[in-house]
C-alpha cells in the first residue's frame, strides 16, 4: 500500500524547573511530570509489514531522554543554564536530541509533544 504511516509512543520523566523573567508562579522552583510523545513518519513497512517496533521506539527515547532529563533541576543543565527552560525551549532540545540520536530505516522524526500536565502541551516540529 502507498501512503505514509506516523508512529508514535510516550515515555514520562519527572523534572523541576523556573522561569526568571516570568510574571508569575512559575517563576518560582516547581516540578512537573513531563509526558514526552514522538511521531515518526514513514513511506514503506518492512517485509513483516512494520515501519519499526514500538518497543525499540520506545528503548530509544528513554535511552536519550531520561539520563539527560528524569529528576532533574532542568535549569542548571544544557542549554537550560543559559536559556529559560519554557515547555517550548524544552520540546525543541528534545526534538534535536532525538534527530540526532535516534533514527529509524526510512524514518523520519516528525514531531514531538511536550505535556507539562494532564491539559496543557507544546507540539514542536521542523
Amino acid at each position: 500500500m502507498a501512503g505514509i504511516y506516523t508512529i508514535s509512543t510516550e515515555i514520562m520523566f519527572s523534572a523541576s524547573h523556573s522561569l526568571p523573567g516570568y510574571d508569575g508562579d512559575c517563576a518560582r522552583v516547581h516540578g512537573h511530570n513531563w509526558v514526552v510523545r514522538a511521531y515518526y513518519e514513514f513511506t514503506a513497512v518492512d517485509e513483516n509489514g512494520l515501519t519499526a517496533d514500538f518497543l525499540e521506539l520506545k528503548a530509544g527515547m528513554e535511552k536519550v531522554i531520561l539520563p539527560r532529563f528524569d529528576h532533574q533541576h532542568l535549569n542548571d543543565i544544557p542549554p537550560f543554564n543559559s536559556i529559560n527552560p519554557t515547555s517550548e525551549n524544552i520540546a525543541a532540545e528534545i526534538f534535536r536530541l532525538c534527530r540526532e540520536q535516534l533514527s529509524f530505516r526510512q524514518g523520519t522524526l516528525r514531531e514531538i509533544e511536550l505535556w507539562e500536565t494532564l491539559t496543557d502541551k507544546v507540539s514542536y516540529r521542523e
